[in-house]
């Protein structure tokens, strides 16, 4: 891109936007986490106490360190849209901090088991066998402490907690992978559904005859008169019987669709919009719920265009025959709006894995069978 707009004044500004939409938060998340760990690995250690592995070890992580920063790069990569160099970056962030913890010994591991237990307790599943193991760990580790004594860990003890933080790690990146590719699916078939409105506008203006949208309500019962044909556009009054589908077609306007799909439109961003009070909000850089709110509005185009089309096939009894413009246009607003019945399982899906992203929530606390009734008022 830069080679295109090199002559625009804010050129980079625009090619870096460009290249970190939608990841730049995680980016600097990641480069945060690799100066942190970075400036711990530079602090002065002892030497002397240190086993000869642990320099390979070091020189491992700082090697992660590196390839990390390289891979979120803005000038080096062109993965954009997927954000799979954030994910890349953050294995090898993952793999440093690995490698960190195996180099140091069960006294210094032991200052920071409880923010691993925290790690471990908000991104493992309460029945998973290496979150039982850290808690156990735990609380082993405040009993110790309360009773005085010196807890120290033990060299199979110091391994498999290395590895149930990475398995925590692992479990907090597909969190993050996860919601990342709910939120592109949805953005995906928002934009699909939005070009099939603009294809349907498009096609209804060229071809209005086609399918219009107009209702030939009849005569009431002992009444004298003729037929009327009634368009969200436009209305022909005194139609005989027998012209009933040459007037339609002269009747049915090339806005009529578009109309009716932009009623349908504004229905459901109203609905998006009262629909967003049940969604809580985030910390995460994952716009779930805007991509859900977007993904209601061509929805709610469709449906109306769509229940029009059934109630005038007379799919649905007792409304095959619209007596005026404002029927026509008031049911698009209903059938707009109802686009809810069909988005609000795609809001309960999207509702749990934003809380996904934070980890399993706890299990219910047990019920004692022997607990006392609660009197009755």
């Amino acid at each position: 891109m830069a080679r295109w707009t090199g002559w625009i004044p804010g050129a980079p500004r625009l090619d870096e936007w460009a290249r970190e939409r939608g990841s730049w938060v995680l980016c600097e998340e990641v480069r945060a986490d690799v100066h942190e760990l970075r400036a711990i690995l530079a602090a002065p250690r002892d030497e002397g106490a240190q086993p000869p592995e642990n320099a390979e070890l070091l020189r491992g992580a700082q090697q992660a360190l590196d390839r990390a920063m390289d891979v979120i790069d803005p000038g080096a990569h062109r993965r954009n849209l997927t954000a799979s160099h954030v994910t890349t970056a953050q294995l090898h962030l993952n793999c440093a901090r690995s490698l960190w913890m195996r180099t140091l010994s069960p006294g210094e591991l032991q200052s920071f088991l409880p923010a691993m237990c925290a790690l471990v307790k908000q991104h493992l599943a309460p029945a998973d066998e290496h979150r039982i193991f850290v808690e156990r760990l735990a609380k082993e580790s405040r009993d110790a402490q309360e009773t005085g004594q010196a807890a120290s860990l033990t060299e199979g003890q110091l391994v498999t907690l290395v590895a149930a933080v990475d398995t925590a790690r692992q479990a907090a990146l597909r969190e993050k992978l996860r919601a990342d590719s709910f939120v592109r699916i949805v953005r995906w078939i928002a934009v699909f559904l939005f070009c099939t409105v603009i294809a349907i506008g498009v096609l209804s203006a060229l071809w209005r005859t086609a399918a219009p949208l107009c209702f030939t309500p009849a005569p009431s019962p002992g009444a004298r008169g003729d037929f009327s044909v009634v368009c969200p556009t436009g209305a022909a009054p005194s139609v005989p019987a027998g012209e009933l589908d040459t007037r339609t077609r002269e009747a049915a306007g090339w806005g009529d669709y578009i109309v009716v799909m932009f009623i349908g439109l504004v229905a459901a961003g109203i609905a998006a919009a009262s629909a967003l009070r049940k969604i809580r909000g985030t910390s995460t850089a994952f716009g779930i719920p805007v991509a859900l709110a977007l993904l209601k509005l061509p929805t709610g185009a469709l449906t109306a265009v769509l229940g029009l089309l059934l109630m005038r096939g007379g799919f649905v009894p007792g409304l095959s025959a619209l007596d005026s413009p404002g029927q026509i246009i008031a049911w698009a607003v209903v059938l707009g709006y109802s686009q809810e019945l069909f988005t609000k399982f795609v809001d309960r899906q999207g509702q749990a894995v934003l809380e996904g992203v934070h980890g399993p929530s706890p299990p219910p606390p047990p019920v004692s069978a022997s607990a006392p009734a609660e009197p009755k008022r």
